[in-house]
């Protein structure tokens, strides 16, 4: 969390940016004074511990998604390593962030921060593959009064329930297995209104 936001009306000035206190932090930017006032600023590892834990997972479960070993991830989260850039940018697209975002206001060190891509991939293929269902779903609804509403219906289920299924097949996340739960009901429910529709 940037310190502007910590401090945002906190001290007279902060809000311009600029701190209004005693010697040596007299003028000095946000920015700096973080760096100064070390024991406000968030290690790398506690930040990426607190949001594996804000979204359920364990360090199981995040290891597994960046191809490292569980132990990797405690010594991570213990701040006795320092990830490399290719595990921040994992990192930023797992917690749907840029890789700056993640290492903002943190110990990361800043030559490290400099090499770090601006954007990194967010979704999944099970989030990319649920988009363009949802996308495939709205135009059914659009088109279920026209004469091909019933036929695009019947296209859409031929393909979309073996690639639904074989989803379901890889899914091992509860998380995931919730979304996939409910983008099947939201499929069967825009299929049946479809017919219905088609057939008046």
């Amino acid at each position: 969390m940037p310190l502007a936001r910590l401090l945002a009306g906190g001290f007279p000035g902060a809000e311009a940016g600029r701190l209004a206190i005693n010697p040596p932090y007299i003028g000095c930017t946000l920015e700096s004074f973080y760096g100064i006032v070390g024991g406000m600023q968030e290690t790398i590892g506690k930040r990426i511990a607190r949001l594996r834990q804000g979204t359920g997972w364990t360090q199981q479960a995040l290891a597994a998604r960046l191809a490292i070993s569980r132990v990797a991830v405690s010594q991570i989260e213990m701040d006795l390593t320092i990830p490399s850039e290719r595990t921040v940018t994992l990192l930023a697209g797992l917690f749907k962030c840029s890789p700056q975002a993640l290492v903002e206001a943190t110990t990361y060190p800043p030559a490290k921060a400099e090499r770090l891509p601006e954007i990194a991939c967010c979704y999944t293929e099970l989030e990319h593959d649920l988009a363009l269902l949802e996308n495939d779903l709205a135009w059914l609804r659009r088109l279920a009064n026209s004469p091909d509403g019933h036929r695009l219906a019947a296209e859409m289920q031929a393909r979309w329930i073996p690639r639904l299924d074989a989803l379901c097949e890889q899914i091992t996340d509860e998380g995931e297995k919730a979304l996939m739960q409910a983008a099947r009901q939201r499929f069967i429910l825009t299929i049946k209104e479809t017919g219905r529709q088609g057939n008046r």
